[in-house]
């Protein structure tokens, strides 16, 4: 199974819409990798730019934000510009419903926590990474700041969910059951 986890990047806030994770600009372009370098680029947080080619974001694997992310246009678009980034899990109180489906689909991790957690997550500091038990329903945090060293919190997701981000997407689930 696909190791899920890695170097996490925090973005604390809500709302973040498919414009944001790949401006619809991008929208023709006729591969996936060509949306690789471009991949928050219009985001915001703080009233902020995001510094999308800043050495965290280069180096993450998880992307740890605030409630109803990938809300907007439900643009398959969005998850692939994380897929080819090698995102391989975003952790946020909640998603909107086709992106989230649309990441599980792509092999990705969609992992809804409560607000309490999600604070808990954003009050670490230091550089934090996660390790992600897939069939025990556990994320193991740590992070390089020694007086909040390890963290964990439990998560569920339905069994055919599972499947599909076990296999690796729903073309390789398909693939290996039908």
């Amino acid at each position: 199974m696909k190791k899920f986890g890695g170097p996490a990047i925090l973005l604390d806030r809500n709302d973040i819409n498919t414009d944001e994770i790949i401006p619809a600009k991008y929208l023709t372009e006729s591969t996936k990798s060509a949306l690789k370098p471009h991949l928050l680029e219009d985001l915001l947080v703080d009233g902020k730019p995001f510094d999308s080619h800043s050495n965290a974001m280069t180096v993450a694997k998880v992307v740890i934000t605030r409630a109803n992310f990938g809300c907007g246009s439900s643009r398959e678009h969005a998850v692939w510009a994380f897929e080819v980034n090698d995102i391989n899990v975003v952790i946020a109180e909640s998603f909107a419903r086709i992106f989230r489906q649309n990441m599980f689909n792509c092999g990705i991790l969609a992992i809804e926590l409560p607000n309490e957690d999600i604070d808990a997550l954003f009050a670490m500091s230091g550089n934090i990474s996660l390790d992600v038990d897939v069939d025990g329903g556990v994320i193991h945090v740590t992070s390089s700041d020694p007086s909040r060293k390890e963290q964990q919190f439990a998560f569920s997701m339905n069994s055919y969910d599972r499947n599909l981000v076990s296999a690796g997407g729903w073309l390789k689930y398909a693939d290996a059951n039908y």
